[in-house]
Parts: C-alpha cells; sequence; structure tokens
C-alpha cells in the first residue's frame, strides 16, 4: 500500500481579489487594442494637418514622423496589455512570480499611460511659440481638432482614464491579505504513519508491518528449515542421534524369520 504525501493537503481556493484583478488586467488590454484602433482610424487626418501646416517650411516632410510615432505608441501599449493578459491567467493559478512581474509591468504601463493622458490634457490647454514660418503648436492643435470626428476626443479621454482606473485597481487588489495567502507556498501537512503502510522510497523488509511473512518449511532432524531429498535414507532418529539398524520405520515390512 503505497500513501500519498499529498493527499491530504488542502486545495488552494482562488479568493475573489485575485479573479477580480486578473478580469480588470485583460480590460485593461481590450481598451489597449480599442485605443490602437481609434489611433489608426485618424492618424491620416492628423499627418494630412500637420503637413499642410509644415508645407513650404524647415519642417516639410517630417510629418511622417508624427505617424510613426502615434502608431508605435499604441503598438508598445498593446504589448504590455498581452504580457498582462498573460501574467492575469497565470495570477489565476497562483503563480507568485507572476504576481511579481505584474507589478513591474503594469507599474511601468500605469506611468506610460498616465502620463500620456497628462500630456494630451495639457497639450490641449497650453499653446507653444511660433517658430519662423511654422505655424504655433496651439494653432496645428485647433486644426487637428476641427479636422477630427466629433467623438475623437471625449472617447480617447475616457480610454485614457478607464486604462489608469483599471490598472491601478488591478495591482491594489494582488497585494490584499487575502491574495497574499493565496500566491504563499503550500506547506504539506504532516500525516501520521499508517500500520501496514509503506512509503515512497522506504522499502520494506521481511519482519516488517505490512509485508507478508515467507511461509517456513517443514523442518526435519538434522537440517532444520528443509525436509530430506526424496530417495534418501533419514539423515537421523527422532532423538537426534543415528538411527539403528533393524529399527522399524513406519511403511517397512519386518526381515522374514528363517
Amino acid at each position: 500500500m503505497v500513501v500519498d504525501p499529498h493527499h491530504n493537503a488542502p486545495a488552494r481556493v482562488r479568493p475573489r481579489e485575485v479573479t477580480i484583478s486578473s478580469y480588470l488586467l485583460m480590460f485593461y488590454a481590450a481598451l489597449a487594442l480599442l485605443g490602437l484602433i481609434v489611433a489608426l482610424t485618424t492618424i491620416g487626418t492628423v499627418q494630412d494637418v500637420y503637413s499642410d501646416a509644415y508645407a513650404g517650411s524647415d519642417m516639410e516632410g517630417t510629418e511622417g514622423v508624427i505617424a510613426v510615432v502615434g502608431i508605435g505608441a499604441g503598438v508598445v501599449s498593446l504589448l504590455f496589455a498581452i504580457g498582462l493578459v498573460v501574467l492575469a491567467l497565470l495570477n489565476m493559478r497562483g503563480k507568485n512570480g507572476a504576481r511579481i512581474t505584474t507589478w513591474v509591468v503594469g507599474g511601468i504601463a500605469l506611468c506610460c499611460t498616465g502620463f500620456g493622458l497628462l500630456g494630451s490634457s495639457l497639450g490641449n490647454s497650453m499653446g507653444g511659440q511660433t517658430s519662423g514660418d511654422v505655424p504655433s503648436q496651439e494653432e496645428i492643435q485647433r486644426r487637428v481638432e476641427d479636422a477630427l470626428p466629433s467623438w475623437y476626443g471625449p472617447v480617447n479621454t475616457l480610454l485614457g482614464v478607464l486604462s489608469v482606473l483599471a490598472l491601478l485597481a488591478a495591482l491594489i487588489l494582488l497585494a490584499l491579505p487575502k491574495a497574499n495567502e493565496f500566491f504563499r507556498k503550500q506547506q504539506q501537512g504532516w500525516e501520521p504513519p499508517v500500520p501496514g503502510a509503506s512509503y515512497p522510497g522506504h522499502p520494506q523488509a521481511s519482519g516488517e508491518p505490512g509485508y507478508p511473512q515467507t511461509p517456513g518449511y517443514p523442518q526435519s532432524s538434522g537440517e532444520p528449515g528443509y525436509p530430506p531429498p526424496p530417495g534418501q535414507p533419514g539423515t537421523g532418529s527422532a532423538s537426534g542421534g543415528p538411527e539403528q539398524p533393524g529399527t522399524d520405520r513406519p511403511g517397512q515390512n519386518p526381515p522374514p524369520v528363517s
């Protein structure tokens, strides 16, 4: 009989804090994907506005850099989101290393999203100085807002705010006490030895509990534990001495009398 040492180990129950945190990370990934789609649908319009603003100036031809930077930022945000989805799945399985990595990656993504949202808000309220024949940044921003659809600004702001809140809540939930207990390494419970049970790595020998005893053989005099070979005369009398000639043995006829 083999006893499994993990048989009585208590099963870990995932707390709702970890489950909600994982779903919030997935929600953040969905928001990042939606934000990339919105950026791709409007990047052409933004590029046209900058192209017209920079026409005939020293900045002419640099509007392509603005498009590359905008798309690159969206792709990097999406890669962070995909990584957080993978970490969310590992967090639901109780991987403590994944939780630590989530704090690192999520913290970087939170800073990038927050600073991007703050920069967008400050860019709308602050204007720049005119450089030569190039329109001011305030004038370019006004042209961009006029060219973009009316829904772009509110949707972009809403996506940024929801992303920051979802990511911040997910990181906080992973630091709560119930989450700590779930990610803590489980210790194996002690189980008292069971009579007759064998444990892995401990072979039993004859005579130990739980091991069948070796059946004995009928003993005869002279050689204990083994019967005499068939066809051989007896090795001794019942008293242990040599057998006397003429002694009747069971099954032997007496000699004839002349």
